[in-house]
């Protein structure tokens, strides 16, 4: 391999999901309301919620929002995936990506959303780049659940991926994919991102509201407007993707 391309093979592209490559409201939410819908949720998880939303409170709001999955005890996750909507990206998003995966970047995704959830993004964004004539692994780094007997008991492990957090979880996968983080572009859209955005030597900022468009600016950050918004390319691979991922549960 010649110096470049070992160059290239250690750069990675991090993105964020909810409001960078997926537009609002937030997959998660989507989740928990269509479970809901559905009466998959045992009232007790919402006496469970609240526990857990007291006990978070003093570490603010967001870290409820964040870190309170108490909602998903009792479920497996097949029935996630069977609860999760068809995923509709920004097009513009879907290009970026695709425009990393034909550098030989790694592909990242860096959120807060349940793990079970993230890698159906990943899924997803796999089958985009196929119909566009690029494969590529799509890695996942997210928020663990607790699992017992294969069954979700609605505790976080570690800590919930926001903030701080996913900075350090990019420095744990650099140090095992052997990435260059200075080499590295990262993709957010609110100040939540702000650490994953300062970890690497390229940040950008997606359809940034007035306070990270400011520290963009100041951090001389790449700023992005994404709007167009697109449905998946090939629903029918998601499908083959999703049914061998809910198998892979049962093993």
């Amino acid at each position: 391999m010649s110096g470049a391309g070992e160059q290239e093979r250690r750069v990675a592209a991090f993105f964020d999901v909810d409001g960078t490559l997926v537009p609002e409201p937030s997959l998660e939410r989507r989740l928990f309301q269509e479970l809901r819908r559905t009466g998959a949720i045992a009232w007790t998880n919402y006496v469970q919620w609240g526990l857990e939303a007291a006990r978070l409170l003093p570490r603010g709001l967001t870290a409820i929002a964040q870190g309170n999955k108490r909602y998903l005890h009792g479920l497996r996750e097949e029935r996630i995936l069977e609860a999760t909507e068809p995923i509709a990206f920004f097009e513009e998003g879907v290009a970026r990506v695709e425009w990393h995966a034909r550098r030989a970047h790694r592909i990242v995704l860096v959120s807060g959303m349940v793990k079970p959830l993230a890698r159906i993004v990943a899924m997803a964004l796999e089958c985009e780049l196929e119909a566009r004539g690029v494969e590529r692994d799509v890695l996942v780094s997210a928020t663990r659940l607790e699992e017992r007997a294969g069954i979700f008991t609605g505790h976080v492990l570690g800590e919930a991926n926001y903030g701080e957090a996913k900075r350090k979880a990019m420095e744990v996968v650099a140090r095992a994919m052997q990435i260059n983080l200075r080499e590295s572009h990262a993709y957010g859209n609110t100040l939540l991102d702000r650490a994953m955005l300062d970890a690497v030597g390229h940040g950008h900022a997606v359809n940034p509201g007035r306070e990270l468009a400011d520290t963009a600016n100041l951090r001389d950050w790449a700023i992005w407007h994404w709007h167009q918004e697109k449905k998946l390319a090939s629903d029918h691979a998601l499908k083959e993707k999703v049914k061998l991922q809910t198998i892979g549960t049962h093993s």
